[in-house]
């Protein structure tokens, strides 16, 4: 049995970014992992940090908002600019491979 998936239009800056249920969850889900850079879901789904943060603000609790962008902030495992050389993956070697993933695993 397929879900259908509900495509969810958000509107970024003046440009409008169509995105499923799925699409959502996973970026919610990216957003939360430490060593997941902004950068990474750039990539995958073509949304900047601002973007990342308005999206994360609008799915979540105000609560859970609160505690994702102090946990977050001043990270230096989610800006790959600042972030140690010698960590070169956004994933974990000991994590397990994740489905719906647009970009391949290494």
């Amino acid at each position: 049995m397929i879900e259908s998936q509900i495509i969810t239009t958000w509107e970024f800056n003046a440009k409008n970014i169509n995105l499923s249920t799925n699409d959502i969850d996973r970026i919610i889900e990216m957003a939360w992992e430490d060593r997941t850079t902004f950068e990474a879901i750039e990539v995958q789904f073509g949304l900047k940090e601002k973007e990342v943060i308005d999206l994360m603000r609008n799915e979540m609790k105000a609560s859970s908002f609160k505690m994702w962008r102090k946990r977050t902030s001043g990270r230096s495992t989610k800006h790959s600019a600042i972030r140690g050389v010698d960590v070169t993956r956004f994933k974990c070697s000991r994590q397990k491979t994740i489905s719906h993933n647009k970009i391949s695993k290494r």
